[in-house]
């Protein structure tokens, strides 16, 4: 036993050496690392502001940069406007690159909007790196901005959702009898209903008028009041072994009160699978609001996310001639493929099993 706590202490300290000596979750951590940055500062990186739109160049597609000059030298990068145009034998617009005048890259500068961006293009320039959408917005800019919803709405859900099956878990398994056994009826009860479909009953009968602020807030809390129940319920498991331990026992002989000694002695113990819980959980949370707002459910326009942005892919068409709005469905597999590889093998890690595996 005493082994057992050593090593399980040990992992604890050095969880991320060991998650970074993994190769493919090496890179996983990386690869988030880079997406969560890069959302957090989308005003400074996006050349564009949310408010952003260009009518007139609607499903533009992404900017050619060049670096080398018609005489065959370095240059400073550089890249043309589109001119758009409509195919009378197709019948549809069609844009080709407008090469009367060059407007070079800038880098650090104040842009259009006035404000200071990474990157920037000369005056009368435009530059899309992943085209635009139907409404002439960057599709880049969008990506930036979309992220700071789709990537975070999951560690909210979980600031909600994880506390509550803590500590409700953390109480049936503690008191158990007749109290352990209505909690964990009245937790199966809110586990039969059907998360997904309940979100678009809901999602549906929202006020038209609700700011995206206040309807992303609301998803927030849906997600995380339907997620909970499960995760007590291994929790409660948990505890039931746990507060047979010597030290469990101690705290009860020194006269400490049963909240104290759940929250100060027990659930400390479980979390090893709560951080395993965690990693595993933000997937989830995250293709919940991609479903929703691929749906029209979720956030609304002009309000950017992952799942309302893949919307536009849902035509043939599009996929065929625009793949480059299919950029957020990638990105979502992205961080999704991440947080399961990184939680697998946290899941090594602290498994007591895998000891020989880790060493």
């Amino acid at each position: 036993m005493v082994q057992s706590v050593k090593f399980e202490n040990s992992g604890r300290e050095n969880l991320l050496k060991k998650i970074m000596q993994d190769t493919f979750a090496g890179y996983a951590v990386i690869l988030l690392f880079c997406m969560y940055l890069t959302v957090f500062l989308a005003s400074f990186i996006s050349p564009y502001s949310k408010e952003y739109s260009n009518r007139n160049k609607s499903y533009c597609p992404p900017s050619k940069i060049y670096i080398i000059n018609e005489k065959g030298r370095l240059s400073k990068p550089y890249t043309y406007n589109y001119r758009r145009y409509f195919d009378k034998e197709n019948f549809n617009a069609k844009y080709i690159e407008d090469r009367s005048k060059k407007y070079f890259v800038k880098y650090f500068s104040k842009g259009q909007d006035g404000k200071r961006h990474f990157y920037d293009v000369e005056k009368g320039g435009e530059l899309y790196l992943l085209g635009t959408d139907i409404n002439g917005r960057d599709n880049f800019s969008r990506l930036l901005y979309g992220g700071q919803i789709s990537l975070t709405i999951g560690f909210l859900a979980l600031l909600i959702s994880f506390p509550l099956g803590l500590l409700y878990g953390g109480i049936s398994g503690y008191i158990g009898g007749k109290t352990d056994f209505i909690m964990m009826r009245i937790a199966e009860a809110i586990m039969s209903i059907p998360g997904f479909y309940l979100l678009i009953i809901l999602a549906s009968v929202l006020p038209a008028n609700m700011t995206s602020v206040q309807r992303f807030m609301l998803i927030v809390v849906i997600l995380a009041l339907i997620g909970w129940a499960g995760f007590s319920r291994v929790v409660r498991g948990m505890v039931l072994s746990i507060k047979k331990k010597e030290f469990v026992i101690a705290s009860e002989a020194i006269g400490s009160s049963e909240l104290r000694t759940i929250i100060h002695h027990i659930l400390p113990q479980t979390m090893s699978y709560v951080i395993v819980a965690i990693t595993l959980s933000v997937p989830s949370y995250i293709l919940s609001e991609s479903g929703l707002s691929f749906l029209g459910l979720g956030i609304q326009q002009p309000e950017a996310s992952w799942g309302n942005m893949l919307k536009e892919a849902q035509e043939f068409i599009n996929i065929v001639s625009r793949p480059w709005l299919l950029t957020p469905g990638f990105l979502i597999f992205a961080a999704v493929l991440s947080f399961n590889v990184i939680g697998d093998t946290i899941r090594d890690i602290l498994d007591p099993n895998s000891i020989e595996k880790n060493k």
